[in-house]
């Protein structure tokens, strides 16, 4: 038995749910944000300092196995198809938001959040879906399409946890839990099959992990650069979520709520820009290209934000800041053209390996930097400066980028 890629009216069901799941995806890590620090102290008495460690340590298993798992995914989808392991990952996520939901002490709690790890890994899957169903110029644009529910997820996760918290401190975990099988039960009825048994190819560990699927991609003409650049402008790119909260209030004074509503324009302008706004740039510039100007212009946003120093400059920046964010669809668009139909889930899982030990390192080191430009023994106070560290890092992933682009011609 064979799968055809969904046509019509089974397609538009096809792309609703993955874009309905990835936003999920997303919202499941906002959603428990309001709640952690609550809950961590309810299980184990401690203050909100030692709260905030337990949280970060929370986060980091969860950003871990999300590294080591993704690559897993990606192969077995390419084995036995993307349908079976999408909906295996939502169904497995559903369950642990329940085991969260009434975790009685810490050590279920980091058990929860590594099974969420593991079951949300689901990112290499879901492209490696759209590549399925997307011709190969259409690619990038619908990479951009995830990567707008994915925005629209991180701007509601919050906004829909710290809601559902008024209930109580579990309540977010089994609201989540309730989406999660919905969408479940959704995906049960439209999802078909995209990847055909003639397509399939054996699952072997030795790429089934991060080093092994990255290995194997360096097969490929440029994938090393492409790689390279991949990981640098990522590891840049997250001195937003890592230090945008601990900045605007040291720099501005900015209270909580301020801090949120920066953060909702941001999501949205940014997922604007995945959404919508890379379609136009495509309809004028090749992939290559939008990647480059995106880059560009993630540099020019990041230079600027070193020598802001009134609040409302920031909702000027914003755009520019948003507008950076095509280089990750146009990059994966031009990797996703450089390899074969059954490897589609392995590039996929290697990329979100790759963006999961951004994930891991880069919160703390970012964090470290601020600290450095705005600790009383420093030489220098400038709360800005770690973006200007982020800028430097951002400018040598160009350098990769033009040797994977110019190498990627050459092969043609």
């Amino acid at each position: 038995m064979t799968a055809d890629p969904p046509r019509s009216k089974n397609r538009i069901h096809a792309s609703t749910f993955i874009l309905i799941t990835m936003f999920l995806d997303a919202m499941g890590i906002g959603i428990i944000i309001p709640v952690t620090p609550d809950l961590i102290q309810e299980l184990s008495i401690e203050n909100l300092g030692q709260a905030a460690i337990i949280g970060g340590y929370l986060s980091a298993i969860y950003a871990v196995m999300q590294f080591l798992c993704s690559p897993t995914l990606g192969n077995l989808s390419d084995r036995f198809g993307r349908r079976p392991v999408i909906l295996f990952s939502l169904f497995a996520l559903g369950i642990d938001y329940i085991i969260m939901g009434f975790a009685p002490t810490l050590l279920v709690l980091f058990i929860g959040r590594l099974l969420a790890g593991i079951a949300g890994a689901t990112h290499s899957t879901a492209n490696a879906y759209m590549a399925d169903i997307s011709s190969p110029e259409d690619r990038t644009k619908n990479f951009g399409l995830v990567g707008a529910a994915f925005g629209l997820g991180f701007i509601a996760g919050p906004v829909i946890g710290g809601m559902v918290a008024e209930f109580g401190t579990r309540a977010p975990f089994f609201a989540a839990a309730a989406l999660v099988g919905l969408n479940f039960l959704y995906g049960m009825f439209v999802l078909p099959e995209t990847l055909s048994q003639d397509k399939r190819r054996d699952f072997l560990w030795k790429r089934a992990n991060p080093v092994g699927a990255v290995m194997q991609a360096f097969k490929i003409p440029g994938m090393l650069m492409f790689f390279a650049a991949f990981f640098l402008y990522q590891l840049s790119n997250m001195v937003y979520p890592s230090v945008w909260a601990y900045y605007t209030k040291e720099n501005f004074s900015w209270t909580a709520a301020q801090v949120g509503i920066s953060l909702g324009a941001f999501g949205a302008m940014y997922a604007l820009v995945q959404g919508g706004v890379i379609r136009l740039i495509l309809a004028k510039l090749r992939e290559s290209h939008t990647a480059v100007l995106g880059l560009v212009i993630t540099v020019i946003g990041m230079l600027i934000m070193v020598f802001i120093d009134e609040g409302w400059m920031i909702y000027a920046v914003l755009p520019l800041t948003a507008l950076g964010g095509v280089v990750v669809p146009a990059l994966s668009g031009v990797m996703s053209r450089s390899v074969s139909e059954d490897a589609q889930g392995e590039l996929q899982g290697a990329l979100s390996s790759i963006m999961g030990i951004t994930l891991i390192i880069s919160p703390v080191m970012m964090t470290q930097i601020f600290g450095f430009f705005t600790s009383a023994s420093s030489s220098v106070y400038l709360p800005g400066g770690v973006f200007g560290v982020s800028a430097v890092i951002a400018m040598l992933s160009g350098i990769p980028l033009f040797f994977a682009l110019r190498q990627t011609r050459r092969s043609k």
